[in-house]
């Protein structure tokens, strides 16, 4: 079999190994893949892995030997399900690898925000303690968790687990799900978005992307937000209008935003976020922790013995 890796630089900069992947066959791995460079890199493939590279119906219809796709990620969106169905390509994904580290990312956004952790340090480095006349100082607000209210858009394996976390700080949990309320957890309380907009001291978003979620959070229901509210977005960034955010930060009515994820990546140099005050923008990383990484390279090898042993896990489509 020759399985080519198409982007293999985000998920392995050279940390983690091929290895396994090497005893399934001949390996080619490939930094980053122009969509100029697609087709002649992949031509002779059995298997191919991409992360971010698109993969659609015409470049199917021209590597007649493809038979398996493997995306090394979660979502599966770069990859043309309906043609792969059509030319008999089997899709795979790694599901639920990053569950911990992009709740990690969660609080690390929700606590840099409520403690200040790097104005401090950054003040810090300049002198600003070494010179103050008490044994502490503190120029902004310092919020303590507990008694707070999260919003939770979306409670599938990672907002369970921000709900978990949020629980042992103290706060109370809602969250706008289409599970039905009998089946939450302990400690959560269902209810609608514009529910959530009201009562969330903290709203952060972890729904699919699609028609009825895209820029969800915009001028009219940042306007229905408690003034001061904290928004974190490591979902997806058309989830929210950006400029609109921007504005609310500006206003005071936001209080901060956290997010590691932008309705484009990498972002333009330009992006009204970067100017907003109270804006703390990290690059797509949740992620990205070495034992998540490590996860879904693992899972991509099983993912690809299960289909050359005919018993295919993780199809999607």
């Amino acid at each position: 079999m020759k399985i080519v890796v198409l982007d293999g630089h985000t998920v392995n900069p050279g940390d983690l190994s091929w290895g396994e992947l090497e005893m399934m066959g001949e390996v080619v791995v490939y930094p980053r893949t122009s969509a100029d460079e697609l087709l002649e890199r992949s031509k002779d493939a059995d298997a191919l892995l991409t992360n971010k590279v698109v993969i659609d119906a015409d470049a199917m219809g021209k590597l007649p030997n493809l038979k398996y796709i493997g995306v090394l990620a979660t979502g599966y969106n770069v990859v043309d399900i309906k043609a792969a169905k059509e030319h008999g390509v089997c899709v795979t994904n790694i599901p639920a690898y990053s569950t911990d580290s992009v709740a990690q990312m969660v609080f690390a956004h929700i606590l840099n925000i409520t403690n200040s952790v790097a104005h401090y340090a950054e003040a810090n480095r300049k002198g600003r303690w070494s010179s103050n006349a008490d044994f502490c100082y503190w120029d902004t607000q310092l919020t303590e968790l507990a008694g707070k209210t999260i919003g939770i858009v979306g409670l599938g394996h990672i907002g369970k687990k921000v709900a978990r976390i949020a629980r042992d700080f103290g706060m109370d949990v809602f969250a706008c799900t289409s599970k039905h309320s009998a089946s939450l957890p302990d400690g959560i309380q269902k209810t609608t978005l514009e529910g959530l907009l009201g009562v969330s001291d903290i709203l952060t978003l972890h729904c699919p992307l699609n028609d009825d979620t895209r820029e969800m959070i915009n001028a009219e229901t940042i306007k229905r937000m408690k003034h001061g509210a904290i928004l974190i977005n490591t979902g997806r960034g058309p989830l929210v209008n950006e400029y609109d955010v921007a504005c609310a930060l500006k206003s005071g009515q936001l209080g901060g935003y956290g997010a590691d994820v932008m309705c484009q990546e990498p972002p333009a140099a330009d992006n009204p976020l970067f100017d907003a005050p109270n804006a703390f923008i990290t690059p797509h990383v949740a992620w990205a922790t070495l034992e998540a990484r490590g996860r879904l390279m693992k899972t991509a090898v099983e993912n690809i013995k299960a289909f050359a042993n005919g018993d295919p896990i993780n199809v999607v489509g």
